[in-house]
């Protein structure tokens, strides 16, 4: 009997670990549904008007419509990907609204797609603003004499095309083909703590498995 002490204890052990895991997780999927609910609120909110001095923190996702009129002569490509229209760029482009100057993400247009026409005159646009951490220690520099950038650091398009370090990305404006806007949503927010659950649950299932079958064998042995 005493040879079975041990297994068992270490089989307990491990289950309850395991499930331990899984129940974290089933936590973390409850804590994400609900970030995920009250950013989407946020973002889906009643537009608002530009504010004087934004914050990237109080003021990440906050909805917000002007009425500008985009520079012709001063926008990038920056590179992106679309999941059905495969590589492209978003447009960035300078807004000149109420004396001020931002930056306005137009949307995506497709990489062999050449032509780029500019919304002429004073338009009204709808969208979110946002600070995007789409840099890493990995991107490469801007390659200015294509006008082609790599990620959506707000500072440093600001700085190259003499805006404010605000990007309002468009949900709605004129019509604007071929680029096409790309609102602001949650979808790019991993959420896969069901399935880290699903899968501690099954671990602990497996382990609990084996742990019956080694006692088994060693009480045969001893019988």
């Amino acid at each position: 009997m005493s040879r079975l002490i041990f297994p068992l204890i270490l089989g307990i052990g491990g289950c309850a670990i395991l499930i331990a895991l899984g129940i974290w997780q089933l936590q973390r999927l409850e804590w994400k549904g609900a970030l995920l609910a009250d950013r989407e609120a946020r973002i889906n909110a009643a537009p608002v008007a530009l504010p004087d001095m934004p914050d990237p923190h109080r003021d990440q996702y906050l909805p917000v419509r002007v009425t500008g009129e985009v520079d012709p002569d001063r926008f990038v490509r920056v590179l992106a990907s679309q999941r059905q229209a495969g590589a492209g760029y978003r447009i960035i482009s300078a807004l000149r609204t109420d004396g001020r100057t931002i930056l306005i993400d137009r949307g995506f247009v497709p990489l062999e797609d050449r032509r780029l026409a500019q919304p002429a005159g004073q338009a009204e646009f709808t969208g979110n603003l946002l600070w995007p951490d789409d840099t890493t220690a990995s991107t490469p520099e801007p390659d200015l004499t294509k006008n082609i950038w790599f990620s959506r650091d707000v500072a440093a398009l600001a700085d190259a095309l003499g805006a404010e370090p605000v990007l309002l990305v468009v949900r709605e404006g004129p019509d604007d083909a071929p680029v096409t806007p790309q609102p602001v949503d949650t979808s790019s927010i991993p959420n896969d703590h069901l399935e880290y659950a699903i899968t501690w649950f099954s671990l602990a299932a497996v382990w609990a498995g084996m742990t019956g079958y080694l006692l088994w064998r060693i009480r045969r042995r001893t019988v």
